[in-house]
């Protein structure tokens, strides 16, 4: 059993009881690839987050001691137990393992959720349920909570109102607790070593797919579930696609190759960029944009702290990029206008970071009392500057044209200012090129 867990869900539980409120949290379900196949099951992270349990077919009932001398209950609903069907699809915890392995107060058979649901949902007023998942679950807890509250006669509370996760459980989750640093520093450490086998299998000849392939090979053999995000592996112009996964297309001498990809384990992520020549030598004009991209995210860093607003970051970058962009001359100055008319946006559209967790796009307010969010400690942050100009832009000069460059590490908020879980990865444009010379074919250690 996992301590990190039973200590999310007395967080939970304490959130709960603030409110008054019960909470039933499913897990995802199978998902259809296409015909009969499915993709790899994932859980809900919700779910994840206050079970560390990864079987389909469950569901969590969290329901806080309301009244003095009564306890906190955690139900676990699960399959069963089933030789024949675990001869197809696996085996499984089973109800009378579920109590000692996971921690919880009570097991039962996932056959038993919706009988028994109403009962043991008298005495709360309110429900945190997430609707809009799954169609058929949806229906059956919204059926499940219409005959409880027809029994009118029962002088007990009952749920009439449905509350959202998010103001619950995903703040609780915006906030990582040790045991998940600790989690997501292993996997900050697997993405480190894989971008560091790409930089030296990437050379011209290479197809992108090689390179995304040697990614996954080197998430699972050390230990990660393997990556937290389609992979993205964009050779020149490419990479000005910023969400390009195609990942089929032949290396070229003397283009860029950005490698967005960050590897998962025990479902929480890392997410991080990196851009490099695939000659191993950065062009004039590669470097320039390079170096703008490169003290754009310094800058940025620098403004991950506890009590800085989360926009500090994309502002700071924002200023390093259109200074360079207009000392380049890809942008008509003065710096202040260009920012007022955001006419950087041809060349840098995206936002500079998000929050990250058991999601790559984690969960947490970005806004709080109509102002944006200001950070606090154990708050993870991606920081992600980047340039694009667009192959056919005839508005600029034909040597600037199609270099893609984005930048990204995950950074934590510490209690004094911050730590970059990803600076382990080369990302100063000698060192690329340093790690680059240092050649071998693809899938040689």
């Amino acid at each position: 059993m996992n301590p990190m867990y039973r200590d999310h869900r007395r967080r939970a539980l304490e959130a709960l009881r603030a409110r008054g409120a019960a909470a039933l949290i499913p897990t995802a379900g199978h998902k259809i690839r296409n015909f009969d196949a499915e993709y790899r099951f994932r859980p809900d992270s919700d779910f994840w987050w206050l079970t560390g349990f990864g079987e389909p077919d469950a569901a969590l009932l969290l329901l806080p001691g309301l009244r003095a001398g009564t306890a906190d209950r955690a139900i676990l609903f699960l399959r069963d137990k089933k030789r024949e069907e675990e001869i197809w699809t696996g085996r499984r915890l089973g109800v009378a393992a579920a109590k000692s392995e996971l921690g919880v107060d009570e097991a039962l058979p996932w056959s038993e959720l919706w009988t028994k649901l109403g009962e043991l949902l008298k005495g709360y007023s309110r429900i945190v349920y997430r609707s809009g998942l799954d169609e058929a679950r949806d229906r059956q807890f919204h059926q499940t909570l219409a005959k409880l509250r027809m029994q009118t006669r029962i002088p007990e509370p009952v749920p009439l109102e449905v509350l959202d996760p998010a103001p619950i459980l995903h703040e609780l989750r915006l906030f990582k607790s040790p045991g998940e640093l600790a989690v997501m520093r292993h996997a900050a450490a697997i993405t480190a070593e894989a971008h560091a086998a790409a930089m030296r299998a990437a050379r011209p000849g290479v197809n992108e797919r090689e390179i995304d392939a040697l990614l996954q090979y080197e998430f699972l053999r050390r230990g990660a579930n393997g990556p937290a995000y389609t992979n993205i592996v964009a050779g020149g112009a490419n990479a000005c696609i910023l969400h390009y996964v195609e990942n089929d297309a032949p290396l070229r001498d003397g283009d860029l190759l950005l490698i967005d990809a960050g590897s998962e384990v025990e479902c929480y992520a890392s997410d991080v960029t990196r851009t490099f020549p695939i000659n191993g030598r950065f062009s004039r004009e590669q470097r320039a944009l390079y170096d703008v991209v490169l003290a754009a995210q310094h800058a940025a860093i620098a403004e991950v702290l506890p009590g800085r607003a989360f926009t500090a970051a994309h502002e700071a970058a924002l200023r390093v990029l259109t200074t360079g962009l207009v000392d380049l001359g890809l942008l008509k100055g003065p710096v202040d206008a260009a920012l007022k008319d955001e006419t950087y946006k041809r060349f840098y559209m995206h936002r500079t970071g998000h929050w990250l967790g058991l999601d790559v796009h984690d969960c947490g307010a970005y806004v709080v009392d109509g102002g944006p969010r200001t950070l606090a400690p154990g708050m993870i942050v991606t920081v992600e500057p980047g340039l694009y100009v667009a192959d056919d832009d005839e508005t600029v000069e034909a040597r600037w044209r199609g270099i893609g460059i984005r930048i990204e590490d995950d950074v934590l908020v510490t209690a004094d200012g911050h730590d970059v879980l990803t600076r382990a990865i080369p990302k100063e444009a000698a060192e690329l090129e340093r790690l680059c010379e240092r050649r071998v074919a693809v899938g040689a250690s």
